[in-house]
């Protein structure tokens, strides 16, 4: 009996860094912690990692509490997730999203970095019926280990988005945000589909 599931792991883990977009944070990073120094910048990537770690976590683990207390469905979830998902994706491709300035007296490696740029709507949605679709060990093992991998991933983009930037430049950064709202695109139609599909059947 397998302890863990490849497959599961690789379409979360690829879900979450379409959602989440790591070379996307790059510039945004850099634009919130200009002017600090290297030691400073690299406390505050770890601390959004850890900060957007324990929002997932904490959606991953009471979210079907929190929807039954809501009365929110899973397909209603799905349908929402899906929507704001498109709208991001169209952000994304469109290149209309906006970067937050820096907020005086607040640590933005908490809010706006951790969240809601992270953790924002769309990776808890995906977490949340990742969790709720899981029903043995090996594909629980695979989702949780996809939700650490990925802020493994974010963390070091950010903690070594100096150089990255350096590699890939300006346009490589946008390159592969156009192509991850390409994805995220389709991932939010077939998201919105479920959801509808889901709605007629228990209708039935």
């Amino acid at each position: 009996m397998s302890v863990f599931d490849g497959r599961v792991f690789g379409s979360l883990f690829v879900t979450l860094f379409v959602i989440m977009d790591p070379p996307g944070t790059i510039p945004i990073f850099l634009a919130l912690t200009s002017g600090r120094a290297a030691r400073v910048q690299r406390r505050m990537a770890w601390q959004a990692a850890a900060v957007a770690l324990g929002v997932i976590t904490c959606f991953g683990l009471f979210g079907q509490q929190i929807l039954d207390y809501l009365h929110v469905s899973i397909p209603a979830l799905q349908v929402s997730g899906g929507i704001l998902l498109l709208l991001i994706a169209l952000d994304l491709l469109t290149g209309k999203i906006e970067e937050p300035t820096q907020t005086k007296d607040v640590n933005v490696a908490l809010v706006p970095l951790g969240t809601p740029l992270l953790a924002g709507p769309g990776a808890i949605v995906a977490v949340i019926l990742a969790v709720q679709k899981a029903d043995r060990v090996a594909q629980y093992a695979a989702v949780w280990t996809a939700i650490v991998a990925m802020h493994v991933v974010l963390w070091l983009t950010m903690r070594y988005s100096l150089t990255v930037i350096r590699i890939i430049k300006d346009g490589g950064v946008v390159l592969i945000t156009r192509l991850s709202g390409l994805l995220l695109s389709a991932i939010a139609v077939q998201l919105v589909a479920n959801g509808v599909f889901a709605f007629i059947a228990s209708y039935r």
